[in-house]
């Protein structure tokens, strides 16, 4: 296959690493729009700047952004992966919307709402349905750090779309001896699953920070799955793609995982640091602080009960201080059990 992937972040690199050490023999480019990153990478066969201790296969093709224009780079390509944050990603598949090859995107998370619109942040596929409605599209997703997809350490991903043509070109491009590819058709549960864990990471590392115990993080855990159940299947997803690698393992690994910006954020939090303070701290996007708010928006216009999340909204937006916010809901009235109790 030939392969493009499109942003030399951390984890575009590891899906573009992982591609071209696959068995198959893909052919795959690495486009960043940063023309000294891309000679710091082709001088050092590595991304130095985001994954400075794993080297780039020989056959990975590194390509300027500021030389090639995309429409022209993804001319006879078999699969277009997106591996921008989600704030760039409206105007990439604007970019895109022509592009006859399959497309899929890396990111997790809601689009912040657009200044002056009334409208509540939008999911992946939701945005590419306004600007791109033609292009046959999904996303890549799942418990996976980049350092350890890059590595070869074993993984597993989901590769999810409405078309079957999409998941197929990612199950081939990507399984591997150690990658597997789990095909599936419920793009918005997947992707709720994507967004919302990131906000639970955020609650689990301040759990942790407070150092309040192994019994609060797996309570935290359980009823934030139930959290994003609620809200999946409020926006039309299954309720049991969140019992799979996009809902619970993604949620366990992110809330649990020492690689995780998002937990980090919650640990820094718990310490005293302010948020700009810990955002800055990471080098790195944290998609959770972004997108907890429009998280939050849409649960409140569907009706969904997310205390979970809306402590997590109070205490980035400094209405409530990391202790407060364990008060708040611990302090929370009895409620039955089951995916559609209220926390």
């Amino acid at each position: 296959m030939k392969i493009v992937v499109i942003g030399a972040g951390a984890w575009g690199t590891a899906v573009a690493i992982s591609a071209a050490a696959n068995p198959a023999g893909h052919r795959v480019t690495l486009w960043a729009r940063d023309a000294q990153q891309v000679a710091d990478m082709q001088a050092a066969r590595s991304n130095t700047r985001y994954l400075p201790d794993i080297a780039l296969p020989a056959t990975l093709v590194l390509v300027n952004g500021a030389a090639t224009a995309l429409t022209e780079l993804v001319a006879g390509a078999d699969l277009v992966i997106v591996a921008t944050p989600m704030a760039a990603l409206r105007a990439m598949l604007a970019q895109l919307r022509d592009c006859r090859a399959p497309v899929a995107w890396l990111c997790k998370g809601f689009e912040a709402a657009l200044p002056g619109s009334s409208a509540f942040g939008l999911l992946a596929h939701e945005v590419r349905a306004q600007v791109a409605p033609d292009l046959r599209a999904g996303v890549l997703s799942g418990p996976s750090f980049a350092q350890e997809v890059a590595r070869g350490q074993p993984s597993a991903l989901v590769a999810a779309s409405e078309h079957a043509c999409v998941r197929d070109a990612l199950v081939q491009a990507f399984h591997s001896p150690s990658v597997r590819v789990y095909a599936n058709d419920d793009i918005v549960g997947v992707e709720v699953g994507g967004a919302v864990k990131n906000v639970l990471a955020i609650a689990t590392g301040l759990c942790d920070g407070l150092q309040l115990g192994l019994n609060a993080r797996a309570a935290l855990i359980t009823r934030g799955l139930a959290e994003m159940t609620r809200l999946g299947v409020a926006l039309g997803a299954r309720a049991d793609t969140f019992m799979g690698l996009s809902g619970l393992g993604d949620l366990v690994l992110t809330a649990t995982g020492d690689l995780s910006r998002n937990r980090r954020v919650g640990l820094l939090l718990a310490q005293g640091m302010t948020l700009p303070q810990a955002v800055d701290s990471l080098g790195h996007v944290a998609e959770g602080v972004y997108c907890a708010r429009t998280v939050v928006q849409r649960a409140r216009h569907l009706g969904v009960d997310m205390p979970i999340s809306d402590a997590v909204v109070a205490l980035l937006d400094g209405q409530l201080q990391p202790a407060e916010a364990v008060s708040v809901l611990m302090e929370r009235q009895p409620k039955g059990e089951g995916a559609w109790a209220s926390c």
